[in-house]
C-alpha cells in the first residue's frame, strides 16, 4: 500500500482550525512546544508509511488465526507493534506521572489518524488501550493505577473493552456475565463476550480486559452493571507476570473487513478480576471508555477516508481512458471533470471531518485542564456536543469516501484484491462501532441539545455566524459567496435545532425519526464552518495550502452547504409519513 501521512494538512488543521495554540505556555502542558508538532507528525508518518502501510493488504489476506496456543496476529504485526511500542507512541498524551509524555490529547489523535489511515486493523489495537487507560485514570484506585497504567502506557501490555454479549449489544443492561466475590477482594468472572476487538493476540505480553458483569443480587437492567479488571495473566505483587487467568478466546469472527484485527469470542470461566469504580456503577466507567473510543473511531473514518482519497488520486493519474483536451492519445482519467468532482468531494469531506475530530480533542483537553472553572465548563459543553458528530458524521463520511474511491477505480475497484475494495470493506464497521450512528443521533438530539438549556449548540451557531462575517470581510468575491452559503446553512441548522428541541418535549418519536438527518445537517454545517475558517486562515500562508483550502471551502459550500436549507424538511417532516403508516409498512400497531 502506498500511504503518505498528510502532514501539512494535519498540522494546518491542528494549528489553524482546532486551536492547538491554546496549549502554548499552559501550566498543565509544560512539555508542549509548537516547534515539536511537525517533528512528531513526521516521525509518526514514517512509521505509518514504512511499517504499517505495507502490512495492510498482506494482513487483510492472511488475517489473524486462532490456534491451540491462542490467537496469532497476521504476519509482521508483532514486529510492527514492537516498533510502535519502542517509539513511545502509546504514551504521547498520557500523564507523565505514569510514564507518558504529557502532551495534549489532540496530538495523540492526529498520530492515530495516520496509523488508522495506514492500517486500520493495526490501529484498533492501541485504540482499545487508550480506552482502558482513560477508564483507569478516571475510576481506578491508586493501587490499580500503579499496577496497570505504566505497562499500558508503555505499550508493553494492551487493553480491551468487553461489553457485548450474544443477547446484549447496545443494551448493556441485558448482559448476564457474573461476578462472584472470592472473599479476598477479588471476584470470579464467568460468562461469554462477543465482538471483542484484539481480545487475544501475541503482540504483547499481557492483555488487560475491562469487563462488564453483574454482582450477586445486583439490580435489574443497567443499574446493576459493574466493571472489572481481568488480566489475561495474573500480575504478581512485585509486578511480574504469574499464571494464566481463566479467560481465553474460543472463536474468531469472520468479518467483512479488518481481517487482520482479531475479533474474538471470549470465554470467562471463574477468571479472577477486580472491581474498578463503585459496585453497580459500571456504566459510568464504561462511558469514560466509550467517549474515548467514539472520538478515536471518528478518526478511523478520517484515516480511512484519507487513504481512500490517496489511493483514488494515484489511480486517477495512472489509469488512461478517453480523450481530454490538450492530451495526445488516451488521457489519464484525472483529466475528466467527473473524476475530479469525486476526488474533490473526498478531500473536502476528509478535511472537514479531520477538523471536527481535532476540535473535539482540544475541547476534551480544555475541559480537563483549562485554568478557570468557567472555561472548563464551556469546553466540556463543546466536547459533549461534538463527540456524537465527530463519531457519526466522520465514520459515515469514511464509508462514503471509500465508496467514491471504488467508483474512481471503476470495475477494478470492485475486485477484492484491490486496496480500494479493502478500504471500503474496512470502513464499513466504523459507523457500527461504539454505539451505532443511530445511537449517536439519539444522543445528540436527546441529550446534547438540552444541556445547559441549549448553550452548547447556541454557542456553536454563534461561532459559525462569526466565521461567515470573517469570510465576508475579506472582500474576496469567492469568500463572500462561501459566506452567503454558510449563513443560509447556519440558519437551516438553527431552525432544525429549535424544532428538534421543541419536538423532543412534545413527541419524542417524531423527533427521533429526524435525528439522523439532523446529525448529518449539523456535521455538514460545522464541517463547512471549519473549511471556511481554513480558507480564511490560509490566506496568510504560502504554497499550495492557500489555493487548496480556498478550493475545498468553495466546493463544499456549493455542494453540501447549498443543500442544507433543503434538508430541514427531511428532518421536520420526513419521518411523519413513516410513523403514520407503521401498520402498513411494518405491521406495527
Amino acid at each position: 500500500m502506498s500511504y503518505t501521512a498528510p502532514v501539512t494538512d494535519i498540522a494546518f488543521a491542528l494549528t489553524h482550525l482546532a486551536g492547538l495554540h491554546k496549549f502554548e505556555g499552559h501550566p498543565e502542558f509544560e512539555n508542549y512546544d509548537a516547534e515539536l508538532v511537525e517533528p512528531i507528525l513526521d516521525e509518526a508518518g514514517k512509521l505509518a508509511r514504512d511499517i504499517l502501510a505495507p502490512l495492510n493488504q498482506t494482513g487483510d489476506k492472511a488475517g489473524s488465526k486462532l490456534t491451540e496456543d491462542g490467537v496469532k496476529a497476521a504476519p509482521g504485526f508483532a514486529e510492527a507493534y514492537a516498533a510502535f511500542r519502542d517509539g513511545g507512541w502509546m504514551g504521547l498524551s498520557a500523564p507523565e506521572e505514569w510514564g507518558g509524555q504529557g502532551l495534549p490529547k489532540v496530538l495523540g489523535l492526529a498520530v492515530m489518524e495516520m496509523f488508522h489511515g495506514a492500517n486500520m486493523a493495526f490501529g484498533l489495537c492501541p485504540m482499545l488501550s487508550f480506552g482502558a487507560i482513560e477508564a483507569l485514570l478516571a475510576h481506578g484506585t491508586e493501587d490499580q493505577k500503579a499496577t496497570y497504567l505504566p505497562k499500558l502506557i508503555s505499550a508493553e501490555w494492551t487493553g480491551t473493552m468487553n461489553l457485548t454479549e450474544p443477547q446484549a449489544g447496545s443494551d448493556v443492561g441485558a448482559l448476564k456475565t457474573k461476578a462472584i466475590p472470592n472473599g479476598d477482594g477479588s471476584y470470579a468472572i464467568s460468562g461469554q463476550k462477543i465482538y471483542i476487538t484484539w481480545g487475544d493476540h501475541d503482540v504483547a505480553e499481557n492483555i488487560i480486559h475491562l469487563v462488564l458483569a453483574r454482582l450477586p443480587d445486583a439490580p435489574e437492567g443497567s443499574r446493576g452493571v459493574s466493571l472489572f479488571i481481568v488480566p489475561k495473566r495474573i500480575v504478581n505483587a512485585d509486578g511480574s507476570l504469574g499464571a494464566d487467568n481463566g479467560v481465553k478466546c474460543i472463536g474468531l469472527e469472520e468479518k467483512v473487513g479488518i481481517h487482520a484485527s482479531p475479533t474474538c469470542v471470549m470465554e470467562y470461566d471463574g477468571a479472577k478480576g477486580w472491581l474498578i469504580g463503585a459496585e453497580n456503577k459500571g456504566l459510568a466507567c464504561m462511558f469514560t471508555m466509550m467517549n474515548s473510543a467514539r472520538l478515536n473511531v471518528g478518526l478511523e473514518g478520517v484515516g480511512v477516508g484519507e487513504a481512500a482519497w490517496q489511493t483514488a488520486f494515484n489511480y486517477a493519474q495512472e489509469r488512461k481512458q478517453g480523450k481530454a483536451e490538450g492530451v495526445s492519445g488516451a488521457a489519464p482519467i484525472l483529466h475528466h471533470a467527473d473524476v475530479r468532482r469525486m476526488l474533490t468531494t473526498m478531500r473536502a469531506k476528509v478535511m472537514a471531518a479531520r477538523a471536527i475530530c481535532y476540535a473535539t480533542g482540544v475541547a476534551a483537553d480544555m475541559a480537563e485542564h483549562a485554568e478557570t472553572e468557567e472555561d472548563r465548563e464551556t469546553a466540556k459543553l463543546r466536547e459533549e456536543l461534538l463527540t456524537p458528530i465527530a463519531k457519526a458524521w466522520s465514520t459515515d463520511m469514511g464509508v462514503e469516501v471509500a465508496s467514491l474511491g471504488v467508483q474512481v477505480h471503476g470495475g477494478m475497484g470492485f475486485m477484492n484484491e484491490t486496496l480500494a475494495a479493502q478500504l471500503y470493506r474496512d470502513a464499513r464497521i466504523a459507523p457500527i462501532y461504539e454505539g451505532t450512528n443511530g445511537i449517536q443521533a439519539i444522543d445528540l438530539a436527546g441529550r446534547k441539545l438540552s444541556m445547559a438549556d441549549g448553550a452548547a449548540m447556541t454557542a456553536m451557531i454563534a461561532e459559525i455566524e462569526q466565521t461567515a462575517r470573517d469570510a465576508r470581510e475579506t472582500n474576496d468575491p469567492n469568500m463572500v459567496q462561501v459566506a452567503d452559503r454558510l449563513v443560509a446553512a447556519n440558519a437551516a441548522l438553527s431552525e432544525a435545532t429549535e424544532w428538534m428541541k421543541r419536538t423532543m418535549k412534545e413527541d419524542r418519536e417524531v423527533a427521533l425519526s429526524g435525528a439522523t438527518a439532523y446529525l448529518a445537517l449539523a456535521g455538514d454545517v460545522i464541517g463547512g464552518h471549519f473549511l471556511t475558517k481554513g480558507a480564511i486562515e490560509a490566506r496568510s500562508e504560502s504554497g499550495q495550502i492557500r489555493g487548496r483550502m480556498t478550493a475545498l471551502a468553495g466546493f463544499f459550500a456549493e455542494t453540501a452547504l447549498a443543500a442544507a436549507p433543503g434538508a430541514v424538511a427531511g428532518i421536520t417532516h420526513g419521518g411523519q409519513a413513516m410513523l403514520a403508516e407503521s401498520e402498513a409498512l411494518f405491521g406495527l400497531n
